[in-house]
């Protein structure tokens, strides 16, 4: 390359980041179907809710994807990667932020400590590791990128998690509304 050599480290990292970021463009248009289900439910959803519990599923596969590309690019030095993932690491803590107050706010779903994990802390975890790691890259490179990767790799599975317990959610709450709406109502006794 004109002008300077590829950094080493990162090119071990091309095939780990072509199936990451590629899974969480892929993975971005199952979200795309869960949202489908969830209008074409009959379950009570509000923009609230879908701005606490949908939106950042499409958030962190972005996330996901712009690390992947971020990692996979030919760089000749590591102060440029250091920076944007400093930047998406804070601003993920910001949008965590965000994502706490929507949970909070919405009163449609009140979600459960399983929900508060996955959807708060984890993903707040990440984004956290990617900012410690960009700050630590000039230090110990090696450490920095798999925190970076591994990072990448959670917020993937936080995604996958997140839609799957929306899809179960809203099959099991409409299976049960079917069940109660085709009991037969009792008719009320004449005992007088």
């Amino acid at each position: 390359m004109k002008g300077g050599r590829l950094i080493p480290a990162l090119t071990h990292w091309d095939s780990f980041y072509v199936i990451v970021g590629s899974s969480a463009a892929a993975l971005t248009g199952l979200q795309f179907v869960v949202l489908t289900l969830v209008a074409g439910s009959t379950l009570n959803t509000s923009g609230r809710q879908i701005a606490a519990f949908g939106t950042p599923v499409v958030v962190h596969f972005g996330s996901t994807l712009l690390i992947s590309a971020v990692l996979s690019a030919p760089w000749t030095s590591l102060a440029p990667v250091a920076w944007g993932m400093a930047i998406l690491g804070l601003a993920g803590l910001l949008y965590g932020v965000a994502v706490i107050r929507r949970a909070r706010a919405q009163q449609e779903y009140s979600p459960v400590a399983s929900d508060w994990i996955w959807h708060t802390v984890l993903p707040n975890f990440a984004y956290a590791a990617v900012l410690l790691a960009a700050m630590a890259l000039s230090k110990s490179e090696e450490l920095a990128l798999f925190v970076i990767g591994g990072s990448a790799l959670l917020l993937l599975f936080i995604g996958i998690h997140n839609s799957w317990d929306t899809v179960t959610y809203i099959v099991l709450t409409n299976r049960e509304r079917q069940r109660r709406e085709a009991e037969p109502v009792a008719a009320p006794t004449d005992e007088s």
